[in-house]
């Protein structure tokens, strides 16, 4: 049937696209989901339950010959704790991972990454730091010297880690020769590559070690 003769056909006009109002409607479209999934999060942030007392442990770590009384997570890595709790920033968070060195510290006097070790594995055991290594009197480490004599740095991120693995390379017995210590520093990264600068260091260095 013709449309022009059909009597019940009425044209209604039609509004004219804005543009506004189309943007509007796309970025509602667009945030409905986001909005969901906040207010989803929000409710199960309501109802989750309170930490469980026992993943909560008080400890006494020995750090720098002082002791530090802590309530830690169970879960808390000794890095976090140092830096966190204890104030101790010396210690670097490179990788997190285990696989950088820079959060070399030292438990008993053997080498250990502070990002793969557990805050409650180190309670009762002696942990120096970078910020213990000098003398009570402020006198560097035979090793902090050594770096600044040799410019065994350049940023400086990876320098603690890479000092306090030096000294445990050096007690261990393991800094008779360049190639034993390049081996056992290996796990020690430096970014800006000063690699034959440290190696000097602990040569210099390792004579002053094995006396003290």
């Amino acid at each position: 049937m013709d449309d022009k003769t059909n009597p019940t056909r009425v044209d209604q006009p039609r509004a004219p696209l804005n543009r506004r109002a189309f943007l509007s409607a796309g970025v509602g479209s667009a945030a409905a989901p986001l909005f969901a999934r906040g207010l989803h999060a929000e409710t199960a942030e309501r109802v989750r339950p309170a930490q469980d007392p026992r993943d909560r442990a008080n400890l006494t770590l020995d750090v720098n010959g002082r002791p530090h009384r802590v309530a830690l997570d169970v879960r808390t890595s000794l890095l976090d704790a140092l830096r966190e709790h204890l104030g101790l920033t010396g210690a670097k968070k490179g990788c997190d991972h285990g696989q950088c060195g820079a959060c070399t510290v030292m438990i008993e006097g053997r080498r250990v990454l502070a990002c793969l070790t557990l805050a409650v594995a180190a309670e009762g055991r002696p942990v120096t730091t970078i910020e213990g290594l000098a003398g009570p009197n402020g006198a560097l480490h035979p090793m902090q010297q050594a770096f600044i004599d040799h410019d065994a740095f350049q940023c400086g991120y990876c320098t603690p880690g890479q000092i306090m693995s030096a000294v445990a390379c050096v007690r261990e017995g393991h800094a008779r020769t360049d190639a034993d210590i390049r081996e056992y520093m290996s796990g020690n990264l430096c970014r800006c590559a000063a690699y034959p600068n440290i190696v000097a260091a602990i040569k210099q260095a390792r004579t002053s070690i094995r006396e003290a």
